[in-house]
């Protein structure tokens, strides 16, 4: 059998590739994950810079919450706008633009961040989000050509496993930066916070060097032709091409049934997750009373631990909903989305009862919360926001269905962050959690029309076969 001859399928469902295929897709996989999991390291690593600028400037949670909201808003947008030129330029070339950006803007906010106005940092950390948002839909749509439906969602998985892996990194650096470090000549203090943009940069720096030179865009540019079905609304039937109209592909991922409900819930996701994400540094400094500088136990385990159950949330479910649900993502994210809701309620009343204060017990629960938490929002933010575009989009318009989804994440997250930042200033952290529990009740009921919409659609087309 030669190289570009597909096998055929095996039992128990498992496609079968030509030999050497799986390698050179896990080669791209690797690099492309790393790539993308690089760009957190220049994102999450403001959260842990928030304490410090509080504290040299002045700031409030409001403050910080507005910052995150501008940076949101940016990234929204720059998803709309990027997707559709991704899907034109091609994925690897966004991916490096996007990299090129979030490197120079992060060591602009490392180096320049000295006037100490909220209007400085908020515009600098705004172009961050902008420059960012080239990623997702660069990497998604890159991917969407090397896997089929059958087998995206378990890639979701692994895609959430690499870009969590993007925060166990920062979380794991940003405390040694914290503490002070010396190398060769230069000693730097404790608590210098400017420092967390200035070396994270240099390891996507790294990467996107391996990026601009390794992975290619099909399997047909790297030798294996007819490997991959493209199953979407939008196969043209040309594997190879993978660029598309502009005008062809804004119509056609606008007019999608399925696109919307899938970007309400992802809305949802993107209120909680970086809600919890973002405010989870000041959660534990200012209503747990912990000095990061001295590494406490129980703040470096969670923050190592969240990652590893984001990365079981995210496998599990693109398993699930790949061989169980063959292909279907919107019943397990329903189901995702009501017990999310279910932890939120029960953790609001936990913090309403007194149980979550600055004690030893309250610290542990804290945790336990926070880790439950991200279990169920990183699962639907596997399968929502990185296999559905796939699924919809195809190889030729991932990158804007990605978009067009991804986008609703940060716009949910524009929308909520400043509103927590208000809470917290005026009510405290008692607000947290009960800001958070309708969103999952939201996306559960988006999840369930979807469900709804695919029997329509599907009793649509038996119809017309007949």
């Amino acid at each position: 059998m030669t190289k570009t001859e597909p096998q055929p399928t095996r039992p128990f469902g498992r496609i079968q590739h030509p030999r050497g295929f799986r390698a050179r897709r896990g080669l791209n996989w690797v690099i492309l994950g790393a790539m993308y999991a690089s760009y957190y390291l220049c994102r999450y690593n403001f959260r842990f810079a928030t304490p410090g600028m509080e504290k040299e400037f002045g700031f409030n949670h409001a403050d910080i919450g507005y910052m995150l909201s501008f940076w949101s808003v940016a990234y929204g947008f720059g998803q709309l706008i990027n997707g559709l030129i991704c899907d034109r330029i091609g994925g690897r070339t966004s991916m490096v633009i996007g990299a090129a950006g979030t490197i120079t803007i992060n060591l602009i906010y490392g180096f320049a961040s000295f006037a100490g106005t909220f209007s400085t940092f908020a515009l600098i950390w705004l172009f961050n989000g902008y420059v960012q948002s080239f990623g997702a839909p660069g990497m998604i749509k890159i991917n969407a050509a090397w896997f089929n439906r059958s087998e995206r969602g378990t890639f979701a998985g692994i895609f959430g496993f690499m870009i969590q892996s993007g925060q166990v990194v920062i979380n794991w650096l940003s405390p040694l930066i914290l503490a002070g470090f010396t190398v060769g000549a230069l000693t730097v203090g404790a608590n210098q916070w400017r420092w967390l943009f200035r070396i994270p940069p240099l390891i996507t720096a790294a990467v996107a060097v391996l990026v601009a030179i390794i992975p290619r865009a099909t399997p047909e540019e790297a030798g294996y032709p007819g490997c991959i079905k493209d199953d979407s609304d939008t196969n043209a039937g040309d594997a190879a091409n993978v660029r598309v109209n502009i005008k062809e592909c804004f119509i056609t991922i606008f007019r999608h049934p399925l696109v919307w409900f899938y970007a309400l819930a992802y809305a949802c996701t993107g209120a909680v997750r970086h809600s919890s994400d973002q405010f989870s540094v000041l959660y534990f400094t200012d209503h747990l009373k912990l000095n990061l500088a001295s590494k406490p136990s129980v703040f470096v385990w969670t923050m190592f631990v969240v990652p590893l159950v984001a990365v079981a949330g995210s496998i599990i479910s693109g398993v699930v909903s790949d061989k169980i649900f063959h292909g279907h993502r919107s019943p397990v994210a329903m189901a995702l989305y009501f017990i999310l809701s279910g932890v939120l309620a029960v953790a609001s009343a936990m913090m309403w009862l007194g149980m979550l204060d600055a004690t030893t017990t309250g610290i542990l629960l804290s945790a336990g919360i926070l880790i439950l938490i991200s279990f169920t929002v990183n699962a639907t933010h596997s399968i929502v926001g990185a296999a559905a575009p796939m699924d919809i989009g195809g190889r030729r318009m991932a990158g804007f269905a990605s978009g067009v989804i991804d986008s609703f994440q940060y716009f949910g997250a524009a929308v909520t962050l400043p509103i927590t930042g208000w809470l917290l200033v005026k009510v405290g952290w008692k607000a947290w959690f009960p800001s958070m529990v309708i969103f999952g009740f939201i996306g559960g009921i988006a999840m369930l029309l979807v469900m709804r919409k695919q029997r329509v659609l599907a009793a649509s087309t038996a119809n017309r076969s007949q």
